[in-house]
């Protein structure tokens, strides 16, 4: 599998410079993120989360997790984490366990760690195990159109 189909159509229509970093991993983010020399910080990690109204994606940099409980009280939502079924559905041309960031094109209520914000670029998953698309911060910022910025995770215990 190449880059997810949404992903292309997204970086073409908003008429994006990237660049596609190719990796050997289908370990976690962070280690995912090492493994490509990438800082950790810069790579976008995203759990998509439910309740009965539907679902909520989450961004944060590769070596955060969500704070649920933060999120819950934030949003007035009772949130847990999706299933691989949910995640199927929604992100259907990608990999499973590959899920780029960018919920507003698979029109997903999405919220963003505002850490990412700070940074010069940000790397993502391209929807396969074996890609990562790299974009400006300000490239960023125009695929995550309509997505919420607020502070929501915390770095994970390893």
């Amino acid at each position: 599998m190449s880059i997810a189909t949404t992903v292309g159509d997204a970086l073409a229509f908003e008429e994006i410079d990237f660049r596609i970093l190719r990796h050997r991993s289908r370990h976690s983010p962070a280690q995912a993120a090492e493994r490509a020399g990438i800082p950790p910080q810069q790579l976008a990690r995203a759990v998509l989360l439910k309740d009965p109204y539907g679902y909520v994606l989450t961004v944060m940099p590769a070596h955060f997790e969500p704070d649920l409980e933060l999120l819950r009280a934030t949003l007035h939502r009772r949130l847990t984490v999706a299933t691989d079924h949910d995640l199927d559905d929604l992100f259907c041309d990608c990999a499973v366990g590959s899920v780029p960031p960018i919920g507003p094109w698979y029109r997903v209520p999405t919220v963003v760690d505002i850490t990412l914000r700070a940074q010069p670029d940000v790397y993502f998953e391209a929807g396969d195990h074996r890609s990562l698309v790299q974009v400006s911060d300000t490239n960023f910022k125009r695929l995550m159109q309509g997505a919420e910025y607020f502070a929501f995770s915390n770095p994970a215990d390893n």
